[in-house]
């Protein structure tokens, strides 16, 4: 796919400060485009768009808005009139999706259809929206295709996903717009200049950065959530995708889309390493390539966490030309050195 499109490119990025958003917005950059950034700060910090213009030496434009304001949504959308939308903006806890059922619902549809509207209003070309492997459900076996059959949710969070998948399918069959819809796995890791990873303002939840602070003493220990699944240990098993190998298929997706190299007018791509990696081995991993031993305790099974699931990227290889460069232990080497730098300890 000719690369040269993209320096005319306006990339609008919603929850731009956020994990994955904020590591796509380098990699957007450093293609050649031009990004602005929304996101209401909600679970983030804005100073990373500091970060961004360390590693990159550029500045992005950011507006402080939530998406569920449909006014300041379309002011920002006719002011800017961007070429292509990721949209990442949303709440992500699978716990707290449970307990909070109806702010997810609210926060995670309103703030797609308000973004999705406008977009399609001000003749936005692509539309990449950040799914997740959530939607499958609890799936009879692995690895999963973007054809394998969707069981119900387990958890709020991932019914979201779907919901949003069906909304962007049903809302853009008279559109112009093109949409990839990106299935992620578990995003980990960070960037590799230590200047960007995950900082969520909230608890950390994600089984990573609950491991590095685990290791650097901010949690006395690491709870393992079933050790008695059919697996290899008992523990569930993940497939982890480095966010840097995420933050690209971003970058092609949209090139993807904008070239019209589409065959059809929406698509789904799976993003994962294409392993299962178990908890267990995950904290092995972990203590490996770091040196460090990790206090850990077992604990029974968590509500809404699906057994087993990891993919099959053969659609994105193909179609997008990207492949994981990143493994298991680079996830945990440039996590850890992310903690480090986080803390002033580096």
């Amino acid at each position: 796919i000719a690369s040269n499109i993209t320096f005319f490119m306006k990339i609008l990025v919603t929850g731009g400060t956020g994990y994955i958003g904020s590591h796509t917005i380098v990699d957007l950059l450093e293609q050649g485009m031009e990004v602005v950034c929304i996101d209401n700060g909600i679970n983030s910090d804005q100073n990373v768009l500091k970060s961004i213009e360390e590693i990159t030496g550029k500045k992005v434009g950011f507006y402080p808005n939530d998406l569920c304001d449909n006014e300041a949504t379309k002011h920002i959308f006719e002011t800017e009139k961007p070429d292509g939308v990721i949209h990442f903006a949303a709440l992500k806890s699978v716990g707290d999706s449970m307990t909070q059922p109806f702010e997810y619902f609210r926060n995670n549809l309103l703030s797609l259809i308000n973004t999705l509207q406008h977009a399609h209003n001000t003749g936005t070309k692509a539309f990449v929206f950040s799914s997740s492997c959530t939607v499958y459900g609890n799936v009879s076996h692995s690895p999963v295709t973007e054809d394998t059959a969707q069981q119900p949710a387990a958890s709020v969070y991932g019914r979201t996903k779907q919901m949003g998948e069906v909304i962007i399918e049903d809302a853009l069959q008279k559109s112009e717009m093109k949409a990839s819809l990106l299935r992620y796995f578990n995003p980990a890791g960070a960037h590799p200049s230590g200047k960007l990873g995950e900082s969520p303002l909230q608890l950390a939840q994600n089984l990573v950065p609950v491991i590095t602070e685990t290791a650097i003493g901010q949690r006395a220990s690491l709870q393992v959530f079933g050790t008695d699944y059919n697996t290899r240990d008992g523990s569930c098993i993940r497939d982890f995708i480095h966010v840097c190998d995420l933050a690209r298929a971003h970058t092609l997706a949209l090139r993807y889309l904008i070239s019209n190299a589409n065959a059809q007018s929406i698509e789904t791509f799976n993003l994962g390493m294409g392993q299962g990696v178990t908890v267990l081995e995950a904290i092995n991993a972990f203590e490996k390539v770091n040196g460090i031993k990790l206090n850990y305790t077992l604990a029974d099974r968590r509500e809404g966490d699906v057994i087993a699931i990891y993919s099959d990227y053969s659609r994105a290889k193909e179609k997008l030309g990207w492949q994981p460069q990143y493994t298991i232990e680079d996830i945990m080497k440039t996590a850890w050195q992310w903690e480090l730098n986080k803390n002033n300890k580096a």
